[in-house]
């Protein structure tokens, strides 16, 4: 942990400005896990090799009866190379990750998805291939998206398949048994190597839909829930917008476009944009059904990268949650500093709700909550509901510390902090079976313990995260922190 360069930061706020109560807390929190011996930068180093299915310890409670099944985990894996690294968080060698439980025990496996791009940079010796965030290096060779694909940030279960996910080309498919790599996903020949979203959204009926943005088009697809390809339509979008993400209710699609706007094509990716905070957010609402439908509503400027299932009320409001940031500093500066062992204080994202009128207003509406990476029971994607799932902290370090849900219709949150010494990542929901209700069911959260130096997956009961956790089981050893996930069930 780079403690100068925090002193430094925090001199140079005081002297030319206020410190505000986030920062000053951050810096406390940050002082308080240098004490303890804690170095965050574990959850960014380097995972050398593949791992064999490793037994998890149990270290607290029991597993509860009728949870089996596997949670599949992605997220950069390695960063760093002899002749030259990545220089941003997002550009790792994609690594997925399985955790299986099987009769109240926990087993993990990961492997690296055996891309194009993981390919030349091993031969190279050096991270030759941009990316994200990371400039081309000698001899990178780039023919089409998919050679510079790192498939690196999210997994949608596909049968015995997994498709790794990134964002701007193909879906890599892999075994859920073994991890294998098995190729590049075509879903049409005329359309190879076209961007498809590390966040498509599954209706309750299995249906598939995600975005492909190039610039100020989108290719819209849709699937079915075995990954044929039901329809490909190429849209017009206001703007050429940074899209990581999308929403959808049950009949349409609610599509975000911050003023993150790409001025110019280039590699880096991120390079090609500019934050523009006098432009609005414009939000395009677009009709399932018929893709020349639509609507576009404004708001002030905000980012984010995540927004929850949106849902349609009687009167034809549609309401979904975000979590927002002023701008993107994140993606353009602070991801590249967690590579280098340094972690700004900035405020940290909020829980928001957008509402969209059917009178054309749209009103964003921030909580007081710390939020990212919102999740919701996925029986009722689409359609209304009450809670939000999301990661939390206490903005006393890089990324989160806790795990919590959110009532929208009381305003209250049920949370359970961690501390400095875990860095937690996203929470995925599973149901108990026989279950009712929203939220009747279990949280899987995974976090790199830093004091131990291992990964662990916690399991808590939905609807009583303030209780802590019903188990934790602990690996012998400690993966890179991962991004996003999902779980199948036994």
């Amino acid at each position: 942990m780079n403690r100068r360069h925090l002193l430094n930061s925090l001199t140079g706020l005081a002297m030319g400005a206020l410190v505000t109560p986030e920062i000053a807390q951050a810096a406390g929190q940050m002082a308080a896990g240098s004490a303890q011996g804690l170095d965050w930068s574990l959850a960014f180093a380097d995972l050398d090799a593949d791992a064999p299915p490793t037994p998890m310890q149990r270290t607290s409670g029991t597993c509860p009866q009728g949870l089996a099944g596997s949670l599949y985990r992605n997220g950069p894996g390695r960063f760093r190379r002899p002749g030259g690294s990545a220089t941003h968080w997002f550009d790792g060698d994609g690594l997925m990750r399985a955790f299986r439980i099987r009769g109240g025990e926990a087993s993990l496996t990961a492997r690296f998805v055996d891309t194009a791009k993981r390919r030349a940079d091993s031969a190279a010796q050096a991270v030759v291939t941009p990316g994200f965030g990371t400039a081309p290096g000698p001899g990178a060779v780039i023919g089409t998206n998919d050679d510079v694909n790192a498939a690196n940030i999210s997994v949608l279960p596909m049968g015995e398949d997994l498709w790794a996910l990134w964002e701007a080309g193909s879906p890599t498919v892999m075994s859920a048994g073994d991890l294998s790599t098995r190729g590049v996903k075509t879903l049409r020949p005329d359309l190879a190597h076209m961007p498809f979203l590390a966040h498509p959204r599954a209706e309750p009926d299995g249906d598939i839909w995600s975005l492909g943005v190039l610039g100020d088009r989108a290719v819209v697809w849709r699937l079915g829930r075995d990954g044929t390809l039901l329809s490909a339509e190429v849209i017009d979008l206001p703007c050429a917008s940074y899209v990581h993400d999308f929403s959808a209710t049950e009949r349409r699609l609610v599509i975000v476009l911050q003023p993150m706007i790409q001025d110019h094509p280039g590699l880096p990716y991120i390079d090609g944009f500019a934050w523009k905070p006098k432009e609005p957010t414009r939000i395009l609402v677009i009709d399932k059904a018929d893709l020349g439908s639509r609507r576009i509503y404004e708001l002030p400027a905000f980012f984010a990268f995540h927004f929850g299932s949106a849902w349609a009320e009687r009167d034809g409001t549609i309401r979904f949650d975000a979590c927002v940031s002023e701008d993107a500093s994140f993606a353009t500066r602070g991801a590249r500093e967690l590579l280098k062992g340094v972690w700004t204080p900035a405020p940290p994202p909020a829980l928001a709700l957008i509402t969209l009128s059917p009178g054309g207003q749209a009103r964003l509406e921030r909580s007081p909550v710390v939020g990212e990476f919102p999740r919701n029971d996925p029986a009722l994607s689409g359609w209304p509901r009450t809670l939000t799932i999301h990661a939390t902290a206490d903005n006393g370090g890089p990324l989160f510390h806790g795990l919590a849900t959110h009532n929208w219709r009381t305003g209250q949150s049920d949370a359970f902090d961690f501390g400095p010494a875990h860095m937690v990542e996203e929470t995925v929901f599973t149901p108990r079976p026989g279950g009712a209700g929203e939220l009747d069911g279990w949280l899987l959260a995974p976090s790199v313990n830093l004091a131990a130096r291992a990964t662990e997956l916690h399991v808590f009961d939905a609807r009583h995260v303030a209780d802590g956790p019903l188990c934790t089981w602990r690996a012998p050893l400690a993966l890179p922190v991962s991004l996003h996930g999902a779980f199948v069930a036994a």
